[in-house]
């Protein structure tokens, strides 16, 4: 399945909640991320962390090539253009950062690829989205000013699509907090994959986490 890059974006904003996940279990990783994208969460990033990162993830994206090609795997933790390069070979469908890192833009411009790097201002956000980036990362979300930084962000630059990673729980009340004040969709690690149902193998509780959590993020929005 060709995946181009208004069809990641708009995944990314209809799903609401980008799951963050790396283990370096390729078949545990396959089968996290069955249960994300069966729970509804298509798009899921996975974080480039640990030795043979890019490994893993060459297995896991060729596995759901055959076994379900409706998943669109990204990575994240991107620092560099060689390595955003390396995975994008890999299979990337987006990049995600926690840094902006204007050869990485431009790699991924060449490639019509979605890149979200890191922003902690708003003269970095500024600079993201000269960069061509449509959805900027706000991390870590909770330390830069949590929702109220999204909030005022979005008085003077409305057009902005802001995703929080850090400082986001998979609770009603999080999230409330995050979609009122204007967030596009939210990145959220061990609090939506959790250690409990990781060391449980609980992947139908992964399953049922992912969806519930997508389920609340429609009720906030309205929908």
């Amino acid at each position: 399945m060709t995946v181009d890059r208004l069809t990641v974006l708009s995944a990314m904003i209809d799903q609401g909640v980008i799951p963050v996940f790396y283990h370096p279990d390729v078949e545990v990783c396959q089968k996290v991320i069955q249960a994300c994208a069966n729970g509804g969460a298509k798009c899921i990033e996975f974080t480039n962390r640990g030795e043979f990162a890019a490994h893993v993830f060459f297995e896991v994206t060729r596995h759901f090539a055959k076994a379900d090609p409706s998943v669109i795997m990204g990575v994240g933790s991107v620092v560099d253009a060689p390595t955003a390069g390396v995975f994008i070979a890999n299979g990337a469908k987006f990049v995600v950062g926690p840094l902006t890192n204007p050869d990485i833009a431009k790699l991924c411009n060449r490639r019509k690829i979605p890149y979200s790097p890191g922003c902690g201002s708003a003269s970095e956000i500024g600079y993201a989205e000269e960069l061509g980036c449509e959805i900027v990362k706000v991390f870590p979300g909770g330390s830069v000013g949590g929702p109220e930084f999204v909030k005022a962000m979005l008085g003077p630059c409305p057009w902005t699509k802001i995703m929080p990673t850090g400082g986001v729980d998979a609770t009603e009340e999080s999230l409330t907090k995050w979609f009122k004040a204007g967030v596009a969709c939210v990145g959220i690690g061990s609090n939506l994959i959790t250690k409990d149902l990781l060391a449980a193998k609980d992947y139908a509780g992964v399953e049922k986490k992912v969806r519930e959590t997508i389920a609340l993020i429609r009720k906030i929005r309205g929908k």
